[in-house]
Order: C-alpha cells, then sequence, then structure tokens
C-alpha cells in the first residue's frame, strides 16, 4: 500500500469575532482532527482556512504557527456569503499524505458546524 493525499475537512464556529476566540476554535479544531486521525506533522501537505464575512479580527491559519508548524503551507480564504447559511464559522480543509482509506478519515465538526454535517457527526 502507498501513500496517497487525502483530505481531511473539519468546522468550527465562534460566539464573537475576535482575534481571541477564532484562534482558541481553530486550535481546538486542529487539534481534534490530529487527535482523531493520529496525523504526524511531517505528513501534512498544506492546509486551506476559509471563514465566513462576519469573521475578519484574525487569520484561523496563525494557530498553527502558535502549534509549533513552522514548515506546513497555508492559506486562508473567505467563504461565499450565501443567504441563511451558518454564520461565524471556520472550515479547513487539511491534505494529509497518509495509508488511511477514505472511509477511514475522520472528519471533524464541532459546535454549530455539526449542522454542516450531521451524518458525519453521529459517526463519532
Amino acid at each position: 500500500m502507498s501513500y496517497r493525499c487525502r483530505g481531511v475537512r473539519g468546522a468550527i464556529t465562534v460566539e464573537e469575532n475576535t482575534s481571541e476566540a477564532i484562534l482558541s476554535a481553530t486550535r481546538e479544531l486542529l487539534e481534534e482532527m490530529v487527535s482523531a486521525n493520529e496525523i504526524e506533522m511531517e505528513e501534512i501537505a498544506s492546509i486551506i482556512f476559509t471563514v465566513t464575512p462576519d469573521l475578519d479580527a484574525e487569520f484561523p491559519a496563525l494557530a498553527t504557527r502558535e502549534l509549533g508548524w513552522f514548515d506546513t503551507p497555508l492559506l486562508c480564504g473567505q467563504e461565499m456569503a450565501v443567504p441563511g447559511s451558518l454564520e461565524r464559522c471556520i472550515r479547513v480543509l487539511m491534505h494529509w499524505n497518509t495509508l488511511k482509506r477514505p472511509p477511514e478519515i475522520r472528519h471533524i465538526y464541532l459546535r454549530e458546524a455539526v449542522s454542516l454535517r450531521p451524518d458525519k457527526a453521529l459517526l463519532f
């Protein structure tokens, strides 16, 4: 079996648009994604972060630097502003070099973001 680059998804909401809230929630989400999937830092190819338009107090990628992930390529962007969509939400797409097959990967949805993928939230 050989390594494949797989996507690990995650999302979390925050109560307020502050640097502290964004960084704390992002760290919580990343730590849960890594723990649930037994991810080693050197296996992470890159991470894409998006935030809803109502979150602009901080770049969520800064949380990875605070965790000591200095060699991981990161990108932040803004999620589409779809009327009625979930507010104050941080989304993550982590590209991970792994031997695991897609059904073995645990995608993590926390707080109000559980509503984005209730099928995944119920499994774990």
